[in-house]
């Protein structure tokens, strides 16, 4: 195994246990080491094989999923190039091809002499594995299945050449490493910086399980229609009373665009301080990000607004094209104002240079879109429709009679109180009112 040769592919995550493998095969023979201590070391590689496949709910060739694990993560100098053009030319083939052959070494190595001599079977235990879910922890089921038909491909490709085809075409599909495997993410603050993190569990919800706010949506829409076809889009901020299927929305979206690119990093305001150094680390990549900003507002003694305000439109770096601000909020104008704002002007001289500062946020959104709570009407068609994909078995006058009921002690008229008043009885009651 010559994974010391490795050129592009040579600083990868989870590769110890490629080369305690590689040690082990080179030496299980040598009267140099222990056999007990390599023994040792066989089973310590096979369960380490064993927790990445479960948190990850691989399947199959678990040997061959873990390589397959690693090129489908490594981001080097090949892989982010293919991820952005498919095949590639110039001399880095070379280096590819090069790598590939040792890969391809690695899928087709047997294990029965090493098990022979080290009198174990673990690895022959590991070519047929079954998973209990179908999904891990890390990756969900969708994630999952590529990377074992990925594996699959590979262990069976007839030569290096066609190694390299299947690998780079997956690469033009998918991309590689976190942004290539996942759709969603979120910021976590580390000693080295921000550190955009993998959101494993995401909503499944579609624009079509919102009920109404049609302008709304298609307005929403046509910008990241836009943004994913790489014409002109906006920053958008979505506005209005609570409940009414905001977040929801932008949430539709990413499911709605993740197969052509889209990505979408959640930042809270805590965090903009960090919004240089997270454009910074997907600026160059191969997909559009929106970066989401859920519930924004400021008070007034809070000043966070103004790192915003310079990323949106005002620093001299132009905010990269593949990249949009995406935001909730209940308030218009972000930032809260104050009868002080307007009309205490012994405090300071220019008053009205303090209202436009706060203003000027939500100016800094191309496309504002307001969602706002229903009327009775609609409140009861959004139950209706509910009730209906839900197939409760009341009749209309029923359904409709308890739900004016819920809403005048849960929070008003809304979508959201509508979707607890369907949830509430299917969950408690057992479809009987």
């Amino acid at each position: 195994m010559r994974v010391n040769e490795l050129m592009l592919y040579r600083h990868m995550e989870q590769e110890k246990i490629l080369h305690d493998i590689a040690f082990l095969a080179a030496n299980y023979n040598s009267d140099f080491y222990n056999k007990e201590d390599l023994r040792g070391l066989l089973f310590d590689c096979a369960n380490e094989i064993l927790e990445l496949a479960v948190s990850h709910g691989l399947e199959g060739n678990l040997w061959h999923d873990y390589l397959t694990f690693l090129l489908a993560s490594d981001e080097n100098a090949y892989s982010t190039s293919c991820e952005i053009v498919g095949e590639i030319s110039g001399s880095i083939n070379r280096a590819a091809l090069h790598d590939f052959a040792i890969f391809k070494e690695l899928f087709d190595y047997d294990f029965s002499g090493l098990e022979k001599e080290l009198q174990s079977d673990c690895m022959s235990m590991l070519q047929d594995f079954t998973a209990s879910n179908g999904h891990g922890s890390v990756f969900n089921k969708r994630i999952r299945d590529r990377i074992c038909e990925l594996s699959i491909g590979l262990s069976d490709a007839g030569d290096t050449e066609e190694f390299r085809k299947i690998l780079t075409q997956f690469y033009k599909e998918f991309g590689v490493g976190k942004f290539g495997l996942h759709k969603a993410f979120r910021v976590e603050h580390e000693a080295e910086g921000a550190q955009i993190v993998p959101i494993t569990k995401t909503a499944h919800v579609h624009l079509d399980d919102l009920v109404g706010y049609e302008t709304a949506k298609n307005k929403l829409i046509e910008n990241t229609e836009a943004f994913v076809n790489g014409r002109k889009a906006n920053n958008c901020l979505l506005y209005g009373d609570a409940g009414t299927g905001k977040s929801t929305s932008i949430k539709a979206v990413l499911n709605q665009y993740y197969d052509r690119g889209l990505r979408m990093i959640e930042v809270y305001k805590h965090q903009f301080q960090d919004l240089n150094d997270i454009i910074a680390q997907v600026k160059n990549r191969n997909y559009k990000f929106i970066i989401y900003m859920d519930d924004l507002s400021f008070e007034e003694f809070e000043t966070e607004y103004k790192y915003l305000k310079a990323v949106i439109e005002g620093g001299l770096e132009r905010k990269p094209e593949n990249i949009l601000i995406y935001a909730t909020s209940n308030r218009r104008h972000l930032v809260r104002e104050t009868f002080r704002d307007k009309a205490d002007r012994d405090e300071e001289l220019h008053t009205n240079d303090t209202v436009q500062e706060k203003l000027s946020l939500a100016a800094r959104f191309g496309v504002s879109i307001y969602f706002g709570k229903p009327d009775k009407k609609q409140f009861q068609e959004i139950v209706r429709q509910l009730a209906a994909r839900s197939e409760l078995p009341v009749t209309e006058e029923e359904l409709l009679l308890e739900a004016n009921k819920w809403e005048l002690s849960h929070g008003g008229m809304s979508g959201r109180t509508a979707r607890q008043f369907v949830d509430y009885l299917l969950g408690t009651r057992g479809y009987e009112i």
